[in-house]
């Protein structure tokens, strides 16, 4: 399941815009098979980031996942035309990219909508037995 839909990014970017970062055969449509593989890209680079501590593909997806994975397909858009990305969408991007850097590292958190994490940890367990001999124990010796 795809983090976001075109629908997502159609909100995000004017239909015009959308079809000519898209359009490979010239007939003025959005290529579907473009805006997919923009998608897929984003998801695996979110992947990425966040396998390191949730279990990926997310399901159900959290919004702020949506969002950035939105930011990011529309980033790999722009990216397959020469030219130069637009700054507004560089900045998304690197921001998309710091914040996913930061989950990876455990400093954000995804929210109440995030999957549970693993629950196993690498934290060490110590448990004793209560002492056989001690002073009191061994007064009469």
């Amino acid at each position: 399941m795809a983090y976001c839909a075109q629908t997502d990014l159609q909100d995000q970017i004017p239909a015009a815009k959308l079809i000519q970062l898209t359009d490979d055969t010239g007939i003025g449509v959005v290529g579907a098979s473009a805006v997919s593989k923009a998608i897929a890209d984003a998801d695996a680079e979110i992947d990425g980031y966040c396998g390191v501590r949730y279990d990926v593909p997310f399901s159900p997806v959290p919004v702020l996942i949506r969002k950035y994975s939105v930011d990011i397909a529309i980033y790999n858009l722009y990216a397959r035309k020469p030219g130069v990305v637009p700054e507004e969408r560089q900045t998304r991007y690197e921001n998309a990219l710091r914040f996913l850097r930061d989950v990876g590292k455990g400093l954000v958190e995804l929210g109440a909508d995030a999957p549970a994490q693993d629950s196993t940890s690498n934290e060490v367990q110590v448990s004793t037995n209560s002492r056989i001999f001690t002073r009191e124990k061994m007064s009469g010796y």
